[in-house]
């Protein structure tokens, strides 16, 4: 859509939001901006809009702003199901998200990741790959940094990592990625999306505009993605852990191997990549995949993955204390993320879990808690914790804590734990219960950790 002198509306005064209308704006669109919170409620968040022509409507529905629009654009916060949503489609108005506005206005190459889990810790490690292949890089999307600020600088020949998330796909509309890596799907969001095959449809709507030039990398080892693959009409590649794939990245004899145009070249060894866990010997390879897709030199990859140091919030070594050792993972926002997390661990550990109920079971994870050498003990927080402990009780798990807040939540963990130990805060739950959102809660765990006084 050419939006200059298109009437629209931005429904959402977050990040994303204030980052559409400052693209819109220097697009030539007339702009209106909203949100059911006030201006002064808003504060800071409006900042950037200082000085730009908008017409600003806070405090209010976006129902009765929708008369004379060409254009809605809607925060991933709002379902496509929403009252105003969908009167406005009713009406003829072209609705789109953030994300997509910012991929039609974009320049560059657009590289894409989705998946359940994995996302931010892959997106992260192919902005440094890309970064270090000399390509001016773009990390935009669910990761945080709003793709339409970039898209205000990008160029041609810059390269663009986006985190897609099932919110942002409800309105993807020409969303085109040259190269697009599904990192794998288990259970979630599904007090949004209702069934798993809706929440499945909207992560492979990333594929939907590719062709036969474009690329789709999909994880072999995960038996969500079964069968998906034969879906797509873009160039396949597959990467694995487990077992040799005929193009794409694996390991053999724990060397991660890449093959591709019938040739195959070594990377690395498994051990030398610098973030722990099989979950990131996975994210490793995918990430192998797409840069090897974009052409990067091995000698590049090989060199990220060695020095690369993971991303905030997720399994982050935070402080040792007494013997005890803090463990950040408030980016395990679902049951298959904690998970990998308990798999990662190797000392005895205390972990806390809970937070927002999405509606997913918990009793995979209970049977791996109770299964694990590792975990000790559990100390629940948050509006799930009588659910969490009825499923671990269910599994035979029964050396659980309750706490009312984050800071007895660390205590009682503190005090449970011995030298040699972990203390990690891996929720697998979101976290709006208690807190802004899992980045808000990661830093009040951090700041709760680092105040901690040694013990006598």
């Amino acid at each position: 859509m050419d939006f200059e002198h298109k009437k629209i509306l931005v429904v959402g005064m977050a990040r994303s939001g204030v980052a559409a209308a400052q693209l819109l704006r220097a697009s030539g669109a007339d702009v209106t901006v909203n949100d059911s919170k006030s201006e002064e409620e808003l504060g800071a968040q409006l900042k950037s809009l200082e000085g730009l022509q908008l017409t600003r409507r806070f405090g209010c529905g976006a129902m009765d702003l929708l008369e004379g629009m060409d254009c809605v654009v809607i925060s991933p916060g709002i379902p496509d199901t929403a009252p105003f949503v969908v009167k406005a489609r009713e009406m003829g108005i072209y609705v789109i998200g953030e994300l997509e506005l910012a991929a039609q206005l974009s320049r560059g190459t657009l590289t894409a990741v989705s998946g359940t889990n994995g996302k931010t810790t892959t997106v992260s490690l192919l902005g440094e790959i890309f970064a270090n292949s000399g390509k001016v890089t773009h990390v935009v999307g669910n990761i945080g940094y709003p793709f339409s600020l970039a898209a205000l600088v990008s160029r041609k020949e810059d390269v663009i990592v986006c985190e897609v998330s099932s919110f942002q796909m409800e309105t993807a509309d020409t969303f085109h990625p040259h190269v697009a890596l599904l990192t794998n799907i288990t259970e979630d969001h599904l007090n949004r999306h209702g069934t798993m095959e809706v929440y499945t449809a909207l992560k492979m709507r990333m594929f939907k505009n590719q062709t036969a030039e474009d690329y789709a990398v999909f994880n072999a080892d995960d038996p969500g993605l079964a069968g998906l693959s034969s879906q797509v009409h873009s160039r396949v590649l597959k990467f694995s852990r487990k077992e040799e794939v005929r193009e794409g990245a694996f390991v053999r004899d724990d060397t991660i191997i890449l093959r591709l145009d019938g040739s195959e070249r070594k990377v690395c060894k498994t051990e030398e990549i610098y973030i722990p866990g099989p979950h990131n010997l996975e994210n490793a390879l995918g990430a192998v995949c797409v840069a090897g897709a974009m052409k990067v030199p091995v000698p590049v990859i090989r060199h990220t993955l060695k020095t690369f140091r993971g991303v905030e919030h997720r399994i982050e070594r935070v402080r040792e204390l007494d013997g005890i050792t803090y463990i950040n993972d408030s980016k395990g926002t679902n049951t298959d993320s904690t998970i990998k997390a308990v798999q990662t661990m190797t000392d005895p550990t205390v972990i806390i879990l809970g937070g927002y109920d999405k509606h997913t079971s918990f009793d995979l994870l209970s049977r791996e808690i109770a299964n694990s050498p590792m975990i000790r003990r559990a100390v629940l927080i948050g509006e799930t914790a009588m659910l969490i402990r009825t499923s671990l009780e269910r599994a035979g798990f029964t050396a659980i804590e309750e706490a009312e807040s984050m800071g007895q939540a660390v205590e009682k963990a503190r005090n449970a734990a011995g030298k040699g130990w972990n203390v990690l805060l891996s929720p697998a739950c979101a976290s709006f219960d208690m807190f802004r959102d899992y980045e808000e809660r990661g830093r009040v765990f951090k700041e709760i950790v680092k105040h901690l006084e040694p013990r006598t």
